[in-house]
């Protein structure tokens, strides 16, 4: 759901399909007959012509005995499951405690929402659909946002899939494209005029002085750009996908996805190598405060090399210590930077949307912090969770007003075209009471329940507590 995905994937987690194949290597493909016997394989990338040409002749084959089903295949898909939700894989939040406003990236819903602390709506930013349009805030126009920077009344975005930086003007209510042209860097672009050059996946954002520092996933790398000279270009990172210390022109990241800072130091989620790094910029090193390496990820609190992170992508800064989103691990850790030790602060390790003092996750890609308030994008809850600093209770903001862009609204409620819809008397309960009300649902004609397919139901109280629920 996240990337748009509509066809079937499997997750072979214990490799049985992988063992069963015989595979080997990646990427193998496998073409059956219908009859369930193995036509070909073909190992790695680059064979989609005799791909093509085995599917063909086995097509013509198995037409000719009367044994190809050539009816279409229909899947229920995910979104299914949640329809057209007000939040759509939000991937950042900032909280800024000088306004008590909150920044959200509605990330799949490719627009920026503003509420105050409490969820009370105060603008969306963006009309909802792909593209790199700038404009007012209903004309203007994101691709999957991330990472957000507040500067007075500037708001910096990193528009991810425009390979865009983009600035928005809260007050005069415009967004503007300050960097990028819309198409991806080469793995070693060496950047140049801001408005003119190519980024890569750019993540998250944070500003020191006039210098706008860029996690940018696609090269990993970190890029600066100066809002002065109009400039970007590649700050620390050789591109090599690596874990290497050291001077920044030497130094390897791999998917930096996270960045904050504390005006001396930028402190890094650097997601793919499950580790937390710190560039010094007076100095211009690189160095790795804790966390394994590349494909050495897991959950463990400790220090330095012996921590466990597995694909953090947010960082924040608090008290001296840095908060992470260990996001595969569906917890909020904690860094003292200076002893280099690591302890879980909240979540379970498992996957859930539990509110209250224990408090679960679901992959979190974003955290900030106010008013003793950790504010968090709850990525695949679709939610912003708040958790009070000093209790560790939880909740889930309600944002009061807030629907999906009517473009996605539309499509989402068009994804299934065999529907009927069945209408009941009304009929009359009692009131002041306790009790409870059953539905006994009876399916039209032709209709069956399916245990493989998803199902969704909504309630409508239109006089009560809760509306749209």
């Amino acid at each position: 759901m996240r990337y748009g995905l509509e066809h079937p994937v499997v997750n072979d987690a214990d490799f049985k399909i992988w063992d069963a194949y015989a595979v080997r290597a990646y990427p193998t493909q496998v073409l059956i007959d219908p009859n369930g016997y193995i036509v070909g394989d073909f190992i790695g990338e680059g064979h989609s012509a005799e791909i093509d040409k085995a599917i063909a002749e086995t097509v013509s084959e198995f037409r000719k005995k009367g044994q190809l089903n050539e009816q279409p295949l229909k899947f229920a898909l995910e979104k299914a499951k949640v329809g057209n939700l007000p939040l759509a894989f939000p991937g950042k939040v900032l909280a800024d405690e000088k306004s008590k406003r909150l920044f959200v990236s509605d990330s799949n819903h490719n627009r920026i929402v503003v509420t105050d602390f409490a969820g009370r709506l105060i603008e969306t930013i963006g009309n909802g659909k792909e593209a790199l349009i700038d404009g007012n805030f209903e004309t203007a126009s994101f691709n999957r946002p991330q990472g957000l920077f507040l500067d007075g009344e500037n708001l910096y975005v990193a528009d991810t899939e425009n390979h865009a930086v983009r600035r928005v003007n809260l007050q005069t209510k415009t967004v503007e494209t300050i960097s990028g042209n819309g198409k991806q860097a080469a793995w070693r672009s060496v950047g140049g005029n801001a408005k003119t050059s190519e980024l890569s996946s750019p993540w998250d954002l944070a500003k020191v002085g006039n210098a706008l520092f860029v996690a940018m996933v696609g090269t990993h790398q970190v890029w600066k750009l100066d809002l002065e000279k109009n400039t970007v270009a590649p700050y620390a990172g050789t591109s090599a996908e690596a874990r290497l210390d050291g001077a920044i022109d030497k130094s390897g990241f791999a998917q930096p996805s996270g960045i904050v800072s504390d005006g001396k130091s930028l402190f890094i989620a650097d997601s793919e190598s499950n580790i937390i790094r710190k560039i010094d910029l007076q100095k211009e090193t690189v160095e790795t405060l804790a966390g394994g390496d590349l494909y050495e990820f897991g959950d463990a609190d400790g220090e330095g090399d012996d921590v466990r992170l597995q694909h953090p992508l947010g960082v924040t800064l608090y008290d001296g210590k840095v908060f992470i989103a260990d996001t595969y691990n569906h917890k909020i850790k904690v860094l003292d930077a200076s002893n280099k030790i690591v302890k879980t602060f909240l979540g379970t390790g498992k996957s859930g949307q539990t509110d209250g003092a224990n408090a679960a996750f679901y992959e979190p890609g974003g955290i900030s912090i106010a008013s003793g308030k950790l504010f968090v994008a709850d990525t695949n809850n679709h939610a912003i969770r708040v958790v009070d600093l000093k209790t560790k209770e939880t909740s889930t903001l309600k944002i009061e007003g807030l629907k999906p862009p009517t473009e996605i609204q539309d499509h989402i409620e068009n994804v299934s075209t065999n529907t009927a819809e069945t209408k009941l008397e009304s009929r009359e309960v009692a009131a002041n009471s306790n009790g409870s009300l059953a539905f006994n649902i009876k399916l039209p004609e032709g209709f069956h329940l399916n245990p493989s397919a998803p199902h969704r139901y909504e309630i409508l109280v239109e006089d009560g507590k809760y509306k749209n629920y």
